[in-house]
């Protein structure tokens, strides 16, 4: 069943037609009605997508305005301090129109409350209701609670689970064409800088079985492109089978009928080799792209934040990636101003990034997480040092991406079309196998007479301009 799309704001939401048809065929009244804000990550967005699942299937409707809901459920990031502060500016919206009677009660979910825990209620009292990460599947109950007028328990708090939880009762909220498949929770590593396991808990992979069962129900749902995700992808099965077991899941993902394009993101830069690599270069379903987070190309910034690869093996592993899947696209990002950073390892960053040329590359500016080890490290960088040092960053691999961008004009591409522009209509944006959903540029097809283009269509198309970060094309032959 498809569902309104989330967006990253509060913004009201239109209930889609399948969604519609659903409720209409119901002969009882809807228990309550909510509006969702889901914030943050795919995985995430994954998390939000099951607790709509649950709410619709005990008779809870989404509607399309916040003025016609009864509650609305906030789904937070807590990861950095912007986040945190956009997920405190939802719920402080939210709160607003509570205030003013026009809904009845705010329930915030995820890492954002995960984190804070009640002294997010003492901050914020008019909440109706906390609920962990690890908490979404009672949900239900939490809404139960709150058309009851029950105000006993207003806070759901479950500790991470042995076992990645199921993701089998998913409403989707991306365009029916493409989903987030993820395959693990939770996190073992302990970068320096990081707090999500402190609220993910360590890593849990979900049996191989269970994530193939879970792949084939968004095939069979009108999924025709998955992106598999996790907080740390390459890490996959060490739990459960006592050695990483990524190259084997993809072996079957690979099999999974009715799935056209596999998008593979969070690799971390350790337990990739040769086999893994060929498995993904000789796949049918699985494109050439890899998203690689790797945070810094100083030895002594990697050991400063506990990354355990040092410069020569990531240059190593790229090299061999490349090498390997012909033709591959390479995402990362990198954080500017760590603390102790000066301004040569600084300058090793602008390095390394000239040299390794990535397609698609992106810069955290450095923030202080509360409760990591980084938050207790000396020699904190100036804000305006970070500032300067993050456009650097940012100006150079510009230029790598307009080159790239450049480079691709005249050549023929497959483009996954996602939407018709409402004000331009002729004119659809899509992606192509190089382009990640809600990241990356975008491919501007220019819909010919008699061409029949529609939202999940994949159609050839040869790339006729670039500007700047995307791209404009024409269809050279029929969508399928």
């Amino acid at each position: 069943m498809q569902l309104p799309v989330v967006t990253d704001s509060p913004n009201p939401l239109s209930l889609s037609a399948a969604s519609q048809a659903i409720v209409d065929a119901q002969t009882h009244q809807p228990r309550g009605r909510y509006a969702v804000v889901s914030l943050g990550c795919p995985k995430n967005l994954v998390d939000t997508e099951q607790m709509l699942g649950r709410l619709d299937a005990d008779g809870y409707r989404m509607v399309d305005s916040v003025d016609g809901a009864d509650f609305v459920v906030i789904n937070t990031c807590g990861f950095i301090a912007s986040a945190r502060q956009e997920s405190l500016e939802a719920i402080d919206e939210m709160l607003a129109l509570k205030r003013d009677g026009r809904i009845r009660g705010v329930v915030v979910t995820g890492c954002l409350a995960e984190r804070s825990r009640e002294s997010l209620l003492d901050e914020r009292p008019e909440i109706d209701a906390l609920v962990g990460v690890f908490g979404r599947d009672e949900i239900v109950s939490v809404a139960d609670r709150l058309f009851g007028g029950l105000e006993e328990q207003r806070t759901v708090f479950r500790p991470a689970p042995i076992r990645a939880l199921a993701d089998n009762m998913r409403a989707a909220v991306t365009p029916r064409h493409f989903a987030y498949l993820k395959i693990s929770e939770g996190c073992d590593r302990l970068c320096t800088f990081c707090a999500i396991p402190k609220m993910r808990g360590k890593h849990a992979s979900k049996p191989i079985e269970q994530v193939i069962s879970e792949a084939k129900m968004l095939a069979a749902s009108g999924v025709r492109e998955m992106v598999v995700v996790a907080q740390d992808t390459t890490y996959f099965g060490k739990d459960l089978y006592g050695e990483p077991r990524l190259r084997q899941l993809l072996e079957e993902l690979d099999q999974v009928e009715g799935i056209d394009w596999i998008r593979l993101m969070y690799f971390y830069p350790m337990y990739i080799d040769d086999a893994l690599l060929t498995t993904i270069a000789q796949a049918k379903r699985i494109v050439p792209y890899i998203d690689m987070p790797l945070q810094h190309a100083s030895n002594t910034m990697l050991r400063r934040m506990a990354r355990r690869v040092d410069r020569p093996a990531i240059e190593r592993i790229v090299g061999q990636i490349r090498e390997t899947i012909p033709g591959v696209v390479l995402r990362t990002t990198m954080i500017s101003g760590f603390p102790g950073e000066t301004e040569s390892e600084h300058r090793e960053l602008v390095d390394f990034i000239d040299q390794q040329r990535f397609e698609h590359l992106g810069v955290f500016t450095y923030s202080v997480e509360p409760g990591t080890p980084a938050e207790k490290l000396p020699n904190r960088v100036p804000a305006k040092v970070v500032k300067r040092r993050h456009n650097e960053l940012m100006a150079m691999q510009q230029k790598i991406a307009f080159q790239w961008t450049q480079s691709r004009v005249g050549t023929t591409v497959e483009v996954l079309l996602d939407n018709e522009l409402d004000d331009q209509p002729g004119i659809w944006i899509g992606r192509s196998a190089a382009e990640a959903p809600d990241i990356d540029g975008l491919i501007y097809v220019n819909r010919q007479p008699g061409d029949e283009l529609s939202a999940g269509k994949f159609v050839p198309c040869e790339i006729v301009a670039a500007d700047g970060y995307d791209l404009i094309a024409v269809p050279v032959g029929p969508a399928r």
